[in-house]
This record gives structure tokens, sequence and C-alpha cells, in this order.
């Protein structure tokens, strides 16, 4: 009995071993987990995965920071400017999608992104319809770009002379992020109705969406999840002067594909830089518990680069590294995106404006994603919007004032999962940990009965070793 009993402990350790280096090798549970996976996170009318994409559970706040010019006399005589942020002006962004529709198969699904903002008090500096903002005319240094363009070019020149336009103008907070009536702009208006007698930095946007898309479910491939096809119609932009450039890639930020590896490069398309660009990873994080890719913007997106000369409008004509000229998408206005405090841009930019302090972890856009299920646990947008000022000799307004870019406001979008969300994340987490994990808790019970094994092995030959008294006795005794 107790040889049988040895020889057991010892196949079946044997076994065990075995078959846990099999698994391994095969990733049977790895492969398992996998496989639902890929088929649970498809956007699928009524599943849960639907439901968060329609409806984004987590709070998003948009925080946004104003230059106020302290020297607007000096800067127009030729001196550098002096800037004094202030800010925050915090809102929480409400989110969901509308118009839903699905498309033949299920492989598409159209809709549009609705965003809302509303404003909180406790998470901000002042009362954005009180505090006042010294800033850039930018309604009157468009209208003078456009006369450069030949764009009603006597109309303007004369309604600028007539009015006395200033370069450089005071508003609340809420004028200049929501919209008020320019008078400029309501004069153009009555020679061109397209153009709104209503400017502001984001006038139009609250309450409203940035346009119709089609985006792939993640039925067909779940690399396709929630993958941009169409906006606006279009498949590919029209701006900018190579095919390349003009590419619509990768989802809209909001939502990523599951089983991220960390060696690949993800792809956004955020329709206020007018352009896609891809992040890539940086680092291990951990959230509220949870394991995180960190993936961050690459200097080399807004690098002076070949591959970038495609974003250089009119062509050849690049500004330097750190900057995006978006004018072809912002009905000519002479705007410039970059990020805040021209962090990762040219030094240059920084120079030609006192106040400017880059700072990595306060200005760098970061999504920290868990790589299971390809949920973001933390995330900042941050960017900023220029103005690109000269002296133009047809409009004395403009003074002796340097040719520079302009900082105006930076904004940080940002969003972080909450506990309780977080707490059913990490129950799904844990329980496909433990999954894959299969072969080797059969390896460890493989190796514990090699132990008993082998102890059981020892134990038996001392016994032999030592034998009976007996038979340890001389065999003739005297």
């Amino acid at each position: 009995m107790g040889r049988c009993f040895f020889y057991a402990v010892g196949t079946l350790s044997l076994l065990l071993l075995v078959t846990s280096v099999t698994l391994l090798v095969a990733r049977v549970f790895q492969k398992v987990v996998d496989q639902t996976i890929e088929k649970n996170i498809v956007l699928r009318n009524g599943s849960e995965t639907f439901d968060s994409w329609k409806q984004p559970p987590l709070p998003v706040y948009s925080q946004f920071y104003f230059f106020n010019v302290t020297n607007p006399e000096e800067i127009l005589r030729g001196e550098i400017p002096r800037l004094e942020e202030v800010g925050p002006y915090t809102y929480r962004e409400i989110r969901n999608k509308a118009d839903i529709q699905f498309g033949d198969n299920g492989t598409t699904i159209s809709a549009v992104s609705n965003k809302a903002y509303v404003f909180v008090r406790d998470q901000s500096v002042g009362d954005p319809k009180i505090d006042l903002i010294r800033t850039l005319n930018i309604p009157a240094v468009t209208a003078m770009e456009w006369a450069q363009q030949r764009f009603l070019q006597q109309i303007i020149e004369a309604l600028l002379k007539t009015y006395q336009q200033k370069v450089f103008v005071t508003h609340t907070v809420d004028s200049l992020l929501w919209g008020y009536k320019d008078e400029i702009l309501s004069l153009i208006h009555v020679f061109r109705p397209d153009i709104s007698p209503y400017f502001g930095l984001y006038y139009g946007k609250n309450g409203t969406n940035d346009g119709d898309y089609v985006f792939l479910t993640g039925e067909d491939n779940y690399l396709n999840f929630s993958k941009i096809v169409e906006w606006n119609g279009k498949t590919s932009l029209d701006w900018w002067t190579t095919d390349r450039c003009n590419m619509i890639n990768g989802t809209d930020g909001d939502t990523f594909h599951p089983l991220i590896n960390k060696d690949e490069v993800l792809y956004v398309f955020p329709s206020d830089f007018c352009r896609s660009l891809y992040i890539a990873f940086s680092d291990f994080e951990s959230v509220e518990g949870l394991p995180a890719y960190r993936y961050t913007v690459p200097e080399e997106i807004l690098a002076n680069t070949s591959d970038n000369a495609g974003f250089c409008v009119p062509a050849g004509n690049c500004l330097g590294s750190g900057v995006l000229n978006v004018s072809v998408c912002k009905s000519g206005a002479p705007i410039i995106l970059s990020f805040p405090h021209f962090y990762q841009a040219d030094e240059k930019f920084v120079s030609a404006i006192e106040g400017m302090h880059p700072n990595k972890d306060y200005h760098e856009t970061f999504v920290d994603i868990n790589p299971l299920t390809g949920i973001i646990l933390r995330a900042a947008k941050r960017f900023q919007i220029n103005v690109y000022v000269e002296k133009l000799d047809n409009f004395i307004e403009t003074g002796n004032i340097r040719t520079m870019v302009f900082p105006v406001m930076h904004v940080n979008e940002s969003v972080l999962i909450d506990k309780e969300t977080a707490g059913r994340l990490k129950s799904v987490v844990n329980t496909t940990m433990i999954i894959t994990n299969v072969p080797y808790i059969v390896m460890a019970l493989g190796v514990v009965l090699g132990l008993v094994f082998t102890w059981l092995a020892c134990r038996g030959q001392r016994s032999m070793d030592e034998g009976t008294a007996d038979e340890r006795a001389p065999l003739i005794r005297t």
C-alpha cells in the first residue's frame, strides 16, 4: 500500500508539471480570457459596453486658463508681452452620443457626440460673468488677416478705420468663452451672411456636437473597436497638403480597443485639432489599484520634420516645432495650437513671451489605460490656443508689434475613474487574473507533490539503510 502511494504521488506530480507547462506554452486560459473580452467589448445594442459608450459614466472636467495682458501699450511699441495666467475656470462636461444608427451587419454605427458645459464654482478662481480679461482682439486681427488675403479688403479696411478697432480688448471670461456680438463681425456679416456676428473661443460648442461620425463597432475585429471611418460624411480631411496628413485615424479619444500591447501606438482624431495624431507608451501606472499603461503625445507630433511638412500651410510655410497652424480649418482666423506654455515647442516661442513656464507635470497630455479592457482610468488632454500676430503696414492699429505666436488661453480637459467604477472593474481584472494563473496554480501543486515524493523517497532510502535490529545483528555469535 505504501509503495503504491509513493508511486502515485510521483506520477501525479509529473503529470501536473507537464500539464502546467503545456497550458502555459499553448496559452489556453489566456486565449479563453482574450476571446471572452473580444466577444463582449463590442458596440452592440443593449450591452454594457454600448451603454458606457453612449453615456460615459466618468466625470470629465474642463479647466480654462486665460493669459491676461499686462502691458498692451508697450507691446504695440515693440516690447515683449508680459502675460499673467488667470484660472482655472472649471466646467463639468456632460457627454453623450445621440442620433445613433447601426449599419449593415452590425459592423458600423453612426452617431453625434454631444457636449454641454456646467460651471463648477468651488473648483474655480472666480466668477466668469464678472472677472475681466485683457487679451487680443481676435475678431479684429482675423479681419486684418482676411484683408491681407484680398477677402473683402476695401470693406474691412474701411470698417477698421471707421470704428477704430484696437488690437487689445477687455471682456468677461464668460464672453470670451461662450461668445459675444462683435461690432466688426456684425458689419462683415451683412456682406457675408456665412460669417457669424458672434465670437467666442468656445462659441457654438456648448450643448452642441462637432459633427456626424461613423464608427466601427468591433464586431469583425476587436482592434477596430470604436475606430472612426467617417466624419461629416468624409473618410479623409481636405485641409492639409498631403494625403497622409489628411487621414482620419483611430478613435475620438473617449475609448480604445481592449487587450492593448504596450508596443503599439494608438491613434486618435480630436476634431478640435483638425488632424489625427498618435500616442505612445510612456510608463506603467496604477490608478485606484488598477494596472495602467500611460500613453503620452510624443514630441514628434508637432516637430518641424519632413513627416509633418504636410501640416505647413501654405506649403513650405512651417512656423517651427511645437505649434500647429489651424487657420485652414478655422475660417481663415490666424489660430495656432500648441501645448500649454509652449511645452515641447521651440525655445523661440517661449522666450518671445514673458510668463511662459512649460512644465511636464502640468502641461503634458497623457492617457492612463487599463490594458486588459482598454478603459481609460485617468487622462488629461491639454492644449493652448494662440494667435499669430505681426505688424501690418495697412493697419496702423498694429503699431510696431513683433511677429509672434501670442497665447490667449489653455485648457486642461481631465477625467479620473471614481472608486465605485474602479471597484467593479477591479473584480473583473482579478477574476481574469485568477483564470490566467490556473497553469501556475497547477504547477505549484505539481511542485508540492514533487517535494512530497522526494521526501518519501528519502525516507524510504533511510529505512532501507538502517534495517531492523535482527538484520543489524552479526551472523555468527560467540
